[in-house]
């Protein structure tokens, strides 16, 4: 299968990085190469593009799809190591960044990876296959407390105990080794009647999986933190996320790096010395619009928030 993905709020991210032709930029999140693609079409034969992936085959995918340019490079690993990347690039500083922090739809439509609860395949959800934990050991080797857990804090799922409990009881029989029978199992834990409305049921425990599994919540704000130390002076971080539990961290990071003062009310002068080190480009997030939803209805839930070191 090849590796396919549509970039989503692409020409709202490449504007608001404001690209300087020389500059050195950064995708953590490569996947198809979208948006490095109109990246690197921008910088001169100065500029520079380092290009992040876990997942190796985005990364073989993204080197064909930028083949004409020479100042790219590919690296594998996950971008909550941006600093120890750029050292290891040579790289001192960068004049901005991407992190689209959605599930490549290659990774969704390719069955074998078990990323999607429409379709049966193994339990694996792992966005770098070279890792070795994976869907399959959260579900068969959690307990059943640490399985209510992520699912209402990873996926606000409401059933979390009913759920967690219909697992426990079915893998005392034996191991649940694919996604429908995952699904099976979530169904059973539903009422029928709410079932029948709005998303599809497993979607919930299945992001909340899909989160334990790559860890993608725990060093999120560590991460952006790194990137905007990884700024230079001018240097924009773009990032789109795509559930509340993301956007909150990526609010509530951009919002501390704007240094509002921490002194009490009643204090005559401020004495807390804390200062801004960024702005907001976006006050509010960008939302994706009505014509992209229309021919790529994964772009729905896509909020883009970008902020300036100063």
């Amino acid at each position: 299968m090849e590796f396919s993905h549509v970039s989503v709020l692409l020409k709202e991210t490449i504007d608001s990085l404001n690209i300087k032709p020389d500059g050195i930029y950064a995708d953590g999140t490569l996947g198809g190469g979208g948006h490095s693609f109109e990246i690197a079409s921008k910088l001169s034969q100065k500029g520079r593009l380092i290009g992040i992936d876990r997942d190796t085959e985005a990364l073989e995918a993204a080197a064909k799809r930028l083949s004409q340019f020479e100042n790219v490079s590919y690296v594998h690993d996950n971008f909550s190591n941006i600093k120890e990347i750029l050292q290891n690039e040579g790289v001192d500083a960068i004049d901005g960044a991407v992190i689209d922090l959605g599930v490549s739809s290659y990774q969704l439509d390719f069955t074998e990876r078990g990323f999607s609860y429409m379709e049966d395949a193994p339990l694996d959800m792992r966005m770098d296959r070279t890792a070795k934990f994976s869907a399959y050991d959260v579900v068969n080797t959690y307990s059943e407390e640490e399985l209510v857990r992520i699912f209402f804090e990873y996926g606000e799922e409401r059933f979390s105990k009913k759920i967690a409990s219909i697992i426990c009881e079915q893998r005392n029989k034996r191991n649940i080794e694919t996604t429908l029978e995952l699904v099976d199992i979530i169904k059973r834990a539903i009422p029928e009647k709410l079932r029948q409305k709005g998303s599809h049921p497993a979607k919930r425990v299945f992001q909340a999986i899909r989160i334990e599994v790559n860890s993608e919540l725990e060093p999120l704000k560590k991460s952006l933190n790194d990137f905007f130390d990884c700024l230079a002076p001018g240097g924009r971080l773009a990032v789109i996320s795509f559930h509340s539990l993301e956007d909150r961290i990526v609010k509530k990071t951009f919002q501390s790096f704007l240094g509002a003062c921490t002194c009490p009310k009643d204090f005559p002068i401020c004495v807390c010395g804390k200062k801004a080190r960024g702005k907001l480009i976006t006050t509010k997030p960008v939302l994706p619009s009505e014509e992209e939803i229309a021919y790529n209805k994964r772009s729905k839930s896509a909020k883009l928030r970008v902020c300036e070191k100063l």
